[in-house]
Order: C-alpha cells, then sequence, then structure tokens
C-alpha cells in the first residue's frame, strides 16, 4: 500500500512543483489539503490543477468563519502590530489551516504532512508547531529544506520539463499569500530595500493605489460591541460580510498599503509589501474606540501585552497557554469597549471623524476649560506639591551638594539645612 502524504496545497508556483516532486521521491499519494480563509480562488480550477499536477484529489475546507471569529477578532481586541505596523494577516491564518491540515492528514490516514514553506520563512516554523501541537508523532516533510531546486526560476524550469502549466506569468512571480483580511507581496524587484515599490505597475490586487483613488473622500461608520465590530454604516453583518465589505470601501480609497522591512523569525530581515485595506480600518477604529473606553492604566498595559500577543502569534505559538492568558486578560479589558466610530477614508490616508460610546470614560465638564462641579482648580496644587516631592527633594539635595561639596556642612546635623537623615546616621 503506497504511503499517503497530506500536502499544504494552494495552488501557486510552490506546491504546484511539490506535487510531483513528491510522487518522483517518495513513491506515494498526494492528497493536496486547502483551508479556504477568504482568499480570491476559482475552486473548480483549483481542483483541477491539483489533479493534473498530481494529485489523487483535493480537499477544501472552508475556515472563514472560524478564522474571522477565533483568530482575527481576538487580533483586534489586542489592538496588535507586529513591530508596530504589521497587521499580522499571514500570521494569523497559519495556525488554522495548518491545524485543518492536520485534522484532515489524520482522517484521511496519511502518515506524513507536507508543505512548501522554505527554510528561511516564517511558515515553516508556524505550521509545523501546529502540526506538533495536533499530532506530535507525525513526519513532516518540507521540500524546500532538501531539494535541489534553488530559485522560483528553476520551478518554473521544472513544470515547464513535465508539461505541467506554470499557475503564474514569469513576470508576474512575485511570491504572495491571500486571506479575507490581507495580501502580501515579496520577492522580485522587492528584495531590494532601495527600490520603489511598483504600485502602480499592476501589483496590487486588493488597493487601488493611492495616487488613482478617487478625489472625494468618503466617511464610513462601525459599530463595536466587547471590541468586536458588528456593523457597517449601521447595517449589522456577520464577521466575513463586513470584512470583505470594508476591504471593498477601504481598497477603492487606497488605504491599508505598508511597505515594511521585517525581523523573521529565523533571524533575517525581509521586505514584503502588504495589503490590508478593511483591517487597517477596523483597527483604527478599535483603537479610537479604547482611547475613550480604557482608562489610563489599563490602556498602557495593554500595550505592553499586545506586543507580546503580537510576537506570540507572529512566531507561530498560537496553541500555547501564553496566548490563552493573552487572550483571558485582553478579553477582560473589552468589556466595555462598545460604541460607533466614524472614519474618513481619502487617497490612502484613515483619518478620525468622531467616536462615542455609552461606557465613555470621557467627560466633557473635566475636559472642558470652563470649571464644573466635579473638579476645583484648587485641587490641584496639593496633587502637584505631593506628586513632585521627590522632585523637591532631589532638587533640595543637589543645591546642598553644588553648595558645599559632597560632605555634610560643618556644624549641620541630620535633619538640618536640608539634610535627610538615613539609619545609618
Amino acid at each position: 500500500m503506497k504511503k499517503k502524504i497530506a500536502l499544504a496545497y494552494s495552488g501557486g508556483l510552490d506546491t504546484t512543483v511539490i506535487v510531483p516532486w513528491l510522487k518522483e521521491n517518495y513513491d506515494c499519494e498526494v492528497i493536496a489539503v486547502c483551508g479556504d480563509v477568504g482568499q480570491e480562488c476559482d475552486w473548480a480550477s483549483l481542483e483541477k490543477k491539483a489533479i493534473s499536477s498530481g494529485a489523487v484529489k483535493l480537499v477544501i475546507k472552508d475556515l472563514k468563519k472560524e478564522f474571522v471569529e477565533d483568530y482575527l477578532w481576538p487580533l483586534v481586541k489586542s489592538g496588535s502590530y507586529y513591530e508596530g505596523r504589521y497587521l499580522l494577516g499571514t500570521s494569523a491564518a497559519r495556525p488554522l489551516i495548518a491545524k485543518s491540515l492536520t485534522e484532515t492528514a489524520l482522517a484521511e490516514g496519511c502518515t506524513a504532512i507536507a508543505h512548501g514553506c522554505t527554510g528561511k520563512g516564517n511558515d515553516q516554523v508556524r505550521f509545523e508547531l501546529a502540526i506538533k501541537a495536533f499530532a506530535p508523532e507525525m513526519e513532516v516533510i518540507a521540500p524546500w529544506r532538501i531539494w535541489d531546486i534553488s530559485s522560483r526560476e528553476q520551478e518554473i524550469e521544472y513544470l515547464e520539463k513535465r508539461n505541467i502549466p506554470v499557475p503564474m506569468k514569469k513576470s508576474d512571480s512575485y511570491s504572495r499569500d491571500d486571506n479575507l483580511w490581507h495580501i502580501s507581496h515579496e520577492g522580485l524587484d522587492l528584495e531590494d530595500p532601495w527600490n520603489e515599490p511598483l504600485l502602480d505597475s499592476g501589483m496590487l490586487k486588493m488597493t487601488t493605489p493611492p495616487s488613482k483613488a478617487p478625489d472625494q473622500a468618503e466617511y464610513v461608520a462601525l459599530d463595536f460591541e466587547k471590541g468586536v465590530p458588528v456593523a457597517l454604516n449601521g447595517k449589522r453583518m456577520d464577521g466575513v460580510s463586513l470584512i470583505k465589505a470594508l476591504n471593498v470601501l477601504a481598497g477603492k480609497h487606497g488605504c491599508g498599503i505598508l511597505d515594511m522591512v521585517e525581523n523573521r523569525v529565523v533571524g533575517m530581515k525581509s521586505r514584503g509589501v502588504y495589503e490590508t485595506p478593511g483591517g487597517s480600518v477596523i483597527m483604527e477604529a478599535h483603537a479610537k474606540l479604547e482611547q475613550i473606553c480604557l482608562d489610563r492604566k489599563t490602556l498602557a498595559f495593554k500595550v505592553q501585552v499586545g506586543q507580546r500577543f503580537a510576537d506570540t502569534m507572529y512566531e507561530g505559538e498560537w496553541f500555547c497557554p501564553l496566548r490563552e492568558a493573552l487572550c483571558a486578560f485582553i478579553d477582560s479589558t473589552q468589556r466595555n469597549v462598545s460604541g460607533t466610530v466614524r472614519l474618513k477614508l481619502w487617497k490612502g490616508s484613515i483619518s478620525s471623524a468622531g467616536m462615542k460610546s455609552p461606557y465613555s470614560l470621557y467627560d466633557a465638564s473635566l475636559a472642558s476649560f470652563t470649571t464644573g462641579p466635579l473638579f476645583s482648580h484648587k485641587d490641584s496644587e496639593g496633587f502637584i506639591n505631593l506628586f513632585g516631592l521627590p522632585t523637591k527633594v532631589r532638587a533640595r539635595l543637589e543645591a546642598r551638594i553644588k553648595a558645599h561639596g559632597a560632605a555634610l556642612p560643618k556644624g549641620t546635623k541630620p535633619g538640618e539645612d536640608g539634610y535627610v537623615a538615613t539609619a545609618g546616621d
């Protein structure tokens, strides 16, 4: 009986090559598995492509609802950006895809799982940590770590020699990953950070280049309940529909384009261009709402927790106790993060146009320059005296040292002339 191998399949260049390569090197049956996390795809054509490249079948798993509710909404509530900028589009989807892949492999009786992640990338870590979480004894095959192919050009040659259709044009062979949240572009001219991204050349797939966006701004309103967006422009929607609709609106105005050099898990730097139109609007709106719904110290500490959450997601450690603990804290902060945020979209920019919440901590009578019943300006004097006491003590000490040197002035006893007695005096 032939060995069965489940392959994480996208229909892109790498996985199209891997199907025949596995058959040639392992004398096996390849079961292609694709997780539907909202990527643009002709599923009928994808199945034909998988079969024509040598797979015995294609298993498609609809993961969109789970992706949004169990992965993207926790990301939104955390307010996390990797290294302060990246909206974690690929990172958020990989644990779910790997989990579904592993479940399918077990159900199909496979003894190994293969993936198309390179030895330089983050995704190999994300996939394999998830596989270990659900099938710790499963064999993992990563062709990029063991085959002789060393470039995308050689992959194309490999397919052409076997009369297998190449799934892209040679002139547009960016390495891409897309889902409901984003699309990423890497490789080609982007490998030189001196090169300006060719946004107007057809690179972008979800977003209009800002230079070609409408001259007229557009306003959008998002309603949140407990940190989760539930309505767009007054219309209540499920998460998948809301993100799709917002991708269209924000994408039309060129919003959510990021050109970034990031630090990968394996230690090197990489450059990519990311499109996250709807996600960028949601994250900005959520941050605005938290400004009026969270107190100062909770918001400050949540920023620290959010950074650790971002690192945990980026590094593929989704199925671990730390991530669960971080989410527990984050969820506790979102109980009153409900309300409406209005944003203005214009030529790539996202700017605030108002926010309101029944749980707002913003009190106009306190913030106003007009004195109200809850605040007396005179109270600030005592507060400043106590708050500034350490500063005052330090200043007196420095003044004494400047006047007399480090030694205690002759004839001065502890407690006199600004001298502060210690237990050793």
